[in-house]
């Protein structure tokens, strides 16, 4: 099989190279692109088995892939089944699952998870493995223009379209005969990480505009420096950092100054939401006092892409009701992926390695707090 190329989930970037005055132009997008050498990389990386201290089950993990909807990529599933499992490769991954097995219901319940940017299913493959492990059905969207071979839309475009893309994998399954009688499409679960968490907000009601962007690096550009720019460039502390934060302003002030719509997306089936290191400064955060249906939140204490004061304190501090679903102090922007990419070109080892002090041992928890969340909030 021809290895595909890979992106990691990740957040968006703003800027190109060219246009922070560092390097040959590379169209990088709203919060981060990553360079091909750590998409490869990623690509090359197993991903983990099940979780230890995960509850045993019977069924095993199926896995199918639906067509793409219109304007959209296909939706890959993860779902319960009794088949027996083989090895099942995609490029350089190699999982145990049932391809294309009769599913079982489980707890006739589904999920929808959002990807980074330039993301697949794969780096959340643990995380979706263990959803069905307590029952769920998971799927996951390829956001058009902004996945793993194709990262033309990343950003704004992206993030406005991402909500209809889980909309219509939610239509996808209900349309499919092998889900349709055996799913609660009235309570559904959506969860997000980074641009995934974007989508996760606004699918929580949240209203944001890219101007929000652009007054929030004008004010912070120095101090949010990764969330504006992504990795065209970074700040070295040298004498040509005034060169970067004049021409970053200069680029952004006229790319999103005048993208004063507000943006939002509802759909009612969805009655649960977990956001994981979400990119948040686009929004009215007036818009997220009261989340329209029950919103947790996974927070990174040590994320240096999207730093949590800017981002997902922000949003903890609009909340009245988010329930903080796990708090991880030592954790980084990437550390709830796995698995986590090695041999990073600097630039991004900086923005995506787990940070000194954080222990890959504590995902298990991390992964059943996710799950709680949506079995307490999903029964009718």
């Amino acid at each position: 099989m021809n290895k595909p190329a890979a992106r990691a989930d990740l957040a968006p970037a703003v800027l190109t190279a060219r246009e922070c005055g560092s390097g040959p132009r590379r169209d990088l997008g709203p919060l981060a692109t990553v360079s091909s050498r750590l998409l490869r990389h990623l690509a090359e990386l197993p991903v983990l088995a099940i979780m230890a201290g995960a509850t045993a089950a019977s069924a095993a993990t199926g896995i199918t892939v639906l067509p793409a909807p219109p304007d959209s990529g296909p939706v890959t599933v993860f779902y319960p089944t009794d088949a027996a499992p083989a090895r099942y490769q995609r490029g350089p991954f190699v999982l145990q699952l049932a391809s294309d097995a009769p599913p079982l219901r489980g707890n006739g319940h589904l999920i929808v998870i959002s990807h980074g940017s330039g993301g697949s299913p794969w780096p959340q493959a643990d995380l979706a493995m263990t959803l069905v492990d307590a029952g769920f059905t998971v799927a996951m969207p390829e956001h058009a223009g902004d996945n793993f071979h194709d990262m033309s839309r990343v950003g704004p475009p992206s993030w406005e379209h991402r909500p209809k893309e889980v909309t219509q994998a939610i239509d996808a399954m209900a349309r499919d005969t092998r889900f349709a009688t055996q799913l609660d499409f009235q309570h559904v679960g959506m969860y997000g990480m980074s641009a995934g968490g974007h989508t996760a907000l606004t699918l929580a009601g949240g209203r944001w505009s890219p101007a929000r962007l652009a007054q929030h690096c004008e004010a912070h550009l120095a101090d949010d420096f990764p969330a504006c720019v992504g990795l065209a460039t970074e700040l070295t502390g040298g004498s040509l950092d005034a060169l970067r934060l004049s021409i970053a302003r200069k680029v952004i002030h006229h790319k999103f100054d005048e993208e004063t719509a507000p943006r939002e997306w509802s759909d009612p089936r969805i009655a649960a939401i977990v956001a994981t290191v979400p990119a948040a400064t686009t929004f009215d955060m007036a818009s997220l006092a009261q989340p329209r249906v029950p919103l947790g939140l996974v927070r990174a204490g040590k994320d240096e892409w999207l730093k949590p004061q800017w981002h997902i304190d922000a949003v903890r501090a609009a909340c009245k009701t988010c329930t903080l679903v796990a708090d991880v102090p030592t954790a980084g922007h990437g550390s709830t992926l796995s698995p986590m990419p090695p041999d990073l070109p600097p630039r991004a080892a900086r923005l995506i390695n787990d940070p000194p002090g954080f222990d890959r041992a504590t995902l298990p928890a991390t992964y059943t707090a996710i799950t709680r969340f949506f079995t307490q909030n999903l029964a009718p």
